[in-house]
């Protein structure tokens, strides 16, 4: 498949939400009785560009943007730990916010780095799947059902591997987080209907994996 500018930007925009969530994600916020992350309105945007990503260009293409957004984010938190490991010099007094934001514990990033991987692939897949058994109607069913699955995959495993022990575990924190995620893809949902049919219409292509390895660790098919 020949490589369109109109993927590259959606690509970009994929990879640039699911940094910015890792990064924003340390500052808890308060929306009245709902204590989320900072991260809560951009993460569920990966989502939203990873159904057109799947819509459009099918399970293969968004295996790999899966996996290259993942290798992005690695990049990033590995210099992002070179950066707080480098001496600061003697009138910088940065160092402890540094610390504080951007230094990762193995834990926490174990938590993200599956979560994602989790999430991500179960969207993708039950996307592609479900626009088969629709025979390509009712996009919204697809969306908002692979992210309840998605999210809600991704939701559980990031928090337990990340607060189970810890005081601030709880069910009801998974809850809070998975409705939230799944609230913002839901009002989304027009502008996901309106980007998914420009690009089919410029594109010219509207994918069905229908002989489609589904395996995350298939290099190809």
């Amino acid at each position: 498949m020949k490589i369109s500018h109109r993927l590259v930007i959606i690509v970009a925009v994929f990879i640039t939400c699911l940094i910015t969530a890792n990064t924003i994600a340390v500052k808890v916020i308060s929306l009245g009785p709902l204590v989320l992350p900072a991260a809560i309105f951009v993460f569920p945007l990966s989502y939203i560009f990873g159904d057109v990503l799947t819509e459009v260009y099918g399970y293969r293409v968004a295996r790999r943007v899966i996996w290259l957004g993942f290798a992005c984010n690695l990049v990033f938190v590995f210099f992002a730990w070179v950066g707080m490991k480098l001496p600061p010099a003697s009138f910088w007094g940065g160092q402890a916010a540094y610390e504080t934001i951007l230094g990762y514990s193995a834990r926490l990033l174990g938590a993200s780095f599956g979560g994602y991987l989790v999430g991500e692939f179960a969207n993708s897949f039950i996307l592609a799947r479900m626009k088969i058994m629709t025979r390509g109607r009712f996009l919204w069913s697809r969306t908002i059902g692979s992210t309840v699955v998605g999210q809600g995959l991704d939701t559980s495993v990031f928090i337990t591997l990340a607060f189970i022990g810890t005081p601030a575990f709880s069910l009801l924190l998974i809850l809070n987080h998975w409705l939230a995620k799944v609230a913002i893809e839901a009002i989304c949902t027009p502008a996901t209907y309106a980007m998914v049919n420009r690009l089919k219409r410029r594109e010219g292509i509207d994918t069905y994996d229908y002989e489609t390895k589904y395996n995350p660790f298939a290099v190809t098919g």
